[in-house]
């Protein structure tokens, strides 16, 4: 993330301001998300597979109108968009839908992820899940909770006995070489699950509904606020083999479990590589 200079917004980036903005326009995109049409309008983008739907970027619509009114001068990243605004030192990384493929096919696992950065720091964060009626959320030291109640990781140390959640690329290329490292991982671990929603893998991580999550080219938008909702709970969370997390494998686990999936991943040639 790059720092953005001090702007007229710069006095009023209260992470708690902006996280209340975060929910309401998070929870205002998922009420929309839930009104699926029969028409989703689906075309492809990076690839064949990777979908995206009419209601992906009219949720996103809902959160950007919302940001342009609350918070005029801030830098926006969004899937759907990409970059917009700027001015202040906020930045805020909008995932209108994620898990759209789920989505796509009326499995009810998905959500609504945004996330806010003062400078290079992610401080806010939530991720809404419209069909549990679930919003995790997390300020920066002052840890995370779901609908109130404070999360926690599991303390399950030893990868032999933990429940992992990972996902895959949407290019064959990179999936064939993520089916290669799973070979190695599943052995040696209690399970894989594999659930289609990035944000939800890393708030299942938070809320100890997993016990480590690790998936190799994520974005911004796809763990800045899962990512923080983690971390306040208890995870290390960062990229395999010292490198920041997203274009090299992002992996988020209690401390004692990162470190020795991450020396896992790494015997399984999951170690850094170029994007």
């Amino acid at each position: 993330m790059t720092p953005n200079p001090a702007g007229p917004e710069t006095a009023r980036a209260d992470p708690a301001e902006l996280l209340s903005v975060a929910v309401e326009l998070a929870r205002a995109a998922g009420a929309l998300l839930l009104q699926r049409p029969d028409d989703l309008g689906a075309t492809a983008k990076s690839t064949p597979t990777d979908a995206v739907t009419k209601m992906d970027r009219a949720a996103e619509r809902v959160i950007l109108d919302g940001l342009a009114r609350r918070r005029p001068h801030d830098r926006v990243v969004a899937e759907e968009s990409g970059t917009s605004g700027g001015g202040s030192d906020v930045t805020w990384f909008v995932d209108p839908l994620d898990g759209t493929v789920n989505y796509l096919y009326d499995i009810p696992h998905w959500a609504v992820s945004i996330a806010a950065a003062v400078g290079d720091t992610v401080v806010a964060g939530v991720v809404f899940d419209p069909h549990r009626d679930e919003t995790f959320q997390a300020l920066r030291g002052r840890g995370a909770t779901c609908n109130g109640r404070p999360l926690a990781v599991s303390a399950q140390a030893d990868p032999a006995f933990a429940l992992v959640a990972t996902g895959f690329s949407y290019a064959a290329a990179e999936r064939s070489r993520q089916a290669e490292v799973l070979r190695a991982v599943l052995p040696r671990v209690r399970d894989i699950r594999r659930a289609g929603s990035a944000a939800l893998d890393l708030c299942a991580v938070a809320a100890s509904r997993v016990d480590a999550f690790f998936e190799a080219g994520m974005y911004p938008w796809d763990w800045a606020a899962g990512g923080l909702i983690a971390e306040e709970a208890g995870a290390t969370f960062g990229g395999v083999g010292g490198r920041p997390p997203g274009a090299w494998t992002t992996l988020v686990a209690n401390p004692a479990l990162f470190v020795a999936l991450d020396r896992l991943l790494l015997e399984a040639g999951d170690g850094p590589r170029a994007s």
